[in-house]
């Protein structure tokens, strides 16, 4: 588990996307972030969950949001996931694990008794600063946008 807390300045990353650049923190300074991490490309609640960040955009952008997602998925999967649902938003790949680790997403999982280690479907606001404004962890795709959206009128 990691020591965020909201109020904390955000880790940066540095990320390459399913759109044929890199990204930074420092590149959305000015404008409001929603970093959301996700556990596998083209799986039911992730596609789900990026099909609902696609269907409200235009209220992301209204308010000066832009929204990135990451996995340790590989560029071409995330291609053919962004592809697949014309998602509107970059897709990072976080492949050594790094950005995962540095926001604490990174933890074991159990299933059918089975322990590994995955992405804890997470999301974190970033204000114009570059401060951690909010964090929502262990996420429910059900209603989860919407209270993204709710929060980012601050």
């Amino acid at each position: 588990m990691s020591d965020l807390k909201e109020g904390m300045r955000a880790p940066d990353f540095f990320l390459p996307t399913n759109m044929g650049n890199e990204i930074a923190l420092p590149d959305f300074l000015g404008k409001k972030l929603v970093l959301y991490f996700y556990p596998k490309d083209d799986t039911p609640g992730c596609a789900i969950e990026a099909q609902d960040f696609t269907r409200h955009m235009e209220k992301f952008r209204a308010a000066n949001c832009e929204i990135v997602g990451i996995s340790r998925d590989d560029l071409e999967s995330h291609g053919k996931f962004a592809d697949k649902y014309c998602l509107p938003f970059a897709l990072a790949s976080d492949l050594d694990g790094k950005a995962c680790k540095s926001y604490g997403v990174w933890v074991e999982k159990s299933s059918f008794g089975t322990k590994s280690m995955g992405i804890e479907r997470s999301t974190f606001l970033i204000d114009e600063r570059g401060d951690l404004r909010k964090i929502w962890r262990a996420v429910k795709v059900d209603g989860h946008v919407e209270d993204i959206l709710r929060s980012i009128q601050y």
